[in-house]
């Protein structure tokens, strides 16, 4: 997801205060089977046992996962409450996909590298005004999404890619900090940005060793339920300016909406499906923020061709594959949510731009094919895999369970 998107669990307890209105462990009463999965596996919709002999079918234990509008819901198995054990494919396969998403940490940096390094380079050479051109108020967009995806990971305890996501906050300060320094962000907005990266960043931490009080947790949510809610519809209203007109309507309506469902849910005035509904809010926006980068892409694309020679052709090709490294995880732990964000990026931000700079000529035919032929090779082996430790018969089942849970 873009940015982000993105994932370890070793504990055996279940991990970080709960949402009062989240489901409740099924695995309770079941004995721990023989443990051995990576301390990665999430949530796997069936898990598999070897045969006692090799005329035995594989026995099939599956488990309740959550559906699609569930992905933030932590399912007993995101939490580590149980371990459970299965064929030697299936915990290579854990322990892969894993190392993918960690993988993606590599072209996420190398995207946010070179602006930094021009920043300091501006900086030192006393050019201030070049870095009025930076965007602070659509980074602070993408930090807040940042922050929701770091507390949705933590909640479910991927490692990987709560890594992802603390580096992305990390690098997008860095940035923060040279436009204050270039006085292209007013000081006290960058405070105010200080206060709240320093505040994520310490709450995340605490919550995922649960040191952290749940109540303050809580809080902690709200704040990124109302921020990422109120930005949301803004941002896509801004998109389309000056074709409908400057309003700030869109965004204030949603916070208003945003503070009422938070203070409904707090007060248990929501049905248990609505709270889980607004609990959920966070992740949802912040994988929707960077879902509509793309959008807002083609439709700067669209009204203005002859500018997508502007566009860096290896820069989309670094945000197709650090977002196309985390589509096997996402599938394998069947989190709808993050398999969506990540695979949009990938398709429609990166593949897509490339496609537009093959279609007005800017890139060379060989690495367009070079570019489509890898991502969806790589797509179909994610779902041919998947299918193989699965013991399903066509990924349309995977796909399916990704979709409705089971």
């Amino acid at each position: 997801m873009a940015k982000s998107l993105v994932v370890s669990f070793g504990s055996q307890a279940p991990v970080g205060p709960q949402h009062p209105s989240l489901s409740p462990n099924y695995c309770h009463a079941l004995p721990p089977p023989k443990p051995f999965l990576s301390s990665t596996l999430q949530s796997p919709l069936s898990l598999k046992y070897d045969s006692f002999t090799p005329l035995l079918h594989r026995r099939i234990i599956r488990f309740p996962v959550p559906s699609a509008l569930e992905s933030d819901v932590p399912h007993p198995l995101h939490e580590g409450s149980v371990k459970y054990g299965g064929s030697k494919s299936f915990e290579q396969w854990d322990s892969l996909t894993a190392k993918f998403s960690g993988a993606s940490n590599i072209p996420f940096l190398l995207l946010q590298m070179p602006q930094i390094i021009l920043n300091a380079r501006n900086l030192l050479a006393g050019n201030k005004t070049a870095l009025l051109a930076v965007p602070w108020l659509g980074m602070f967009t993408g930090l807040l999404g940042n922050l929701s995806l770091l507390s949705y990971f933590t909640k479910k305890k991927e490692n990987e890619v709560i890594v992802v996501q603390t580096l992305g906050v990390l690098s997008q300060y860095v940035v923060f900090a040279q436009l204050a320094l270039a006085e292209a962000m007013p000081l006290p907005y960058f405070v105010v940005t200080s206060v709240v990266v320093a505040a994520g960043l310490i709450l995340n931490f605490m919550n995922y060793f649960e040191w952290l009080n749940s109540g303050l947790w809580r809080l902690w949510e709200d704040f990124i339920t109302i921020g990422g809610l109120s930005a949301l519809p803004q941002i896509m209203w801004s998109t389309f300016v000056p074709y409908i007109p400057n309003s700030i309507l869109p965004g204030a309506i949603a916070f208003v909406i945003a503070v009422a469902a938070v203070i409904m849910a707090r007060l248990g005035k929501l049905s248990e499906k609505g709270a889980k509904f607004v609990g959920a809010i966070s992740g949802w926006t912040a994988t929707l923020l960077f879902m509509w980068m793309p959008v807002s892409q083609m439709w700067t694309n669209f009204l203005n061709p002859d500018n997508i020679k502007g566009l860096s052709a290896f820069s989309m090709l670094l945000a197709m594959m650090g977002n196309g490294l985390m589509i096997p995880r996402a599938l394998f732990i069947r989190d709808f949510m993050w398999f969506l964000g990540s695979s949009w990026a990938s398709l429609f931000y990166g593949y897509g731009n490339i496609l537009c700079l093959y279609c007005f000529k800017a890139i060379s035919k060989e690495f367009f094919f070079a570019a489509s032929t890898g991502l969806f090779l790589w797509i179909g082996m994610a779902l041919w895999r998947d299918t193989v430790v699965y013991g399903y018969g066509s990924p349309l089942t995977s796909l399916k369970e990704l979709v409705f849970g089971s």
